[in-house]
């Protein structure tokens, strides 16, 4: 019998968690700021699930659009 711990391990389980997270994230930055470019749903589509979590709690002190490109040109060149 699996546990849910046992299932939260699982890679698929982890994907569908990643995924929820960047559609959850997209909708809000969209709702703050406007439509988002295609360039910045791809940055956000490419980020891990530590740096998706980051973005949440990062959002929270941008102004403008231009917080969210410094903050992803600073994630994605890690």
């Amino acid at each position: 019998m699996f546990l849910v711990s046992d299932i939260k391990q699982t890679r698929v389980y982890q994907e569908a968690k990643q995924e929820g997270e960047m559609i959850l994230l997209i909708r809000m930055l969209s709702k703050r700021f406007g439509k988002l470019g295609d360039t910045y749903i791809q940055n956000i589509n490419s980020l891990n699930i530590e740096q998706l979590e980051k973005l949440g709690e990062a959002l929270l002190d941008f102004t403008d659009i231009h917080d969210l490109e410094i903050w992803l040109q600073s994630e994605i060149s890690k």
